[in-house]
């Protein structure tokens, strides 16, 4: 169960790559022994943060990490892009809030749905999003 992370890495430059994101998230969850709900609450926020990677990073790259321990089993998603980054980070997270058409629940909702939950973006500077959930393993 221990020893070096599985590392998956995907390129997001168009629609279809939000659908291997989401297949590569599932499988990690399913490889780090996560519940149906840890699943779906991983897969939910890899597609949210794909997308948002794609419609307003204009693309870049996805990294799935699965880290596992006697104790427990952890994914790490981090999302990087290059684009126009973001100029208030607090106000992004706000539910409602978009600069596009959607919901405006994404960064909010993944952060949510999250352990562990990064984000590090300033104008002109691209956006690093991490984040974390983990599976506690019973003794």
């Amino acid at each position: 169960m221990s020893g070096a992370p599985a590392t998956t890495s995907v390129a997001i430059t168009s629609e279809t790559d939000i659908v291997h994101v989401r297949q590569a998230a599932r499988e990690a969850a399913v490889s780090a022994g996560f519940s149906l709900v840890q699943q779906t609450k991983l897969v939910t926020a890899a597609s949210e943060l794909a997308r948002n990677t794609l419609v307003y990073g204009g693309g870049g790259r996805a990294e799935i990490v699965v880290e596992e321990n006697a104790l427990s089993g952890t994914v790490r998603l981090t999302f990087v892009d290059s684009g126009p980054g973001i100029p208030d980070i607090d106000l992004a997270l706000t539910d409602g809030y978009t600069t596009g058409s959607g919901l405006g629940l994404g960064l909010g909702g993944a952060r949510r749905l999250a352990d562990r939950f990064s984000i590090d973006s300033a104008p002109g500077k691209g956006t690093r999003i991490e984040l974390s959930i983990t599976a506690r393993r019973k003794p």
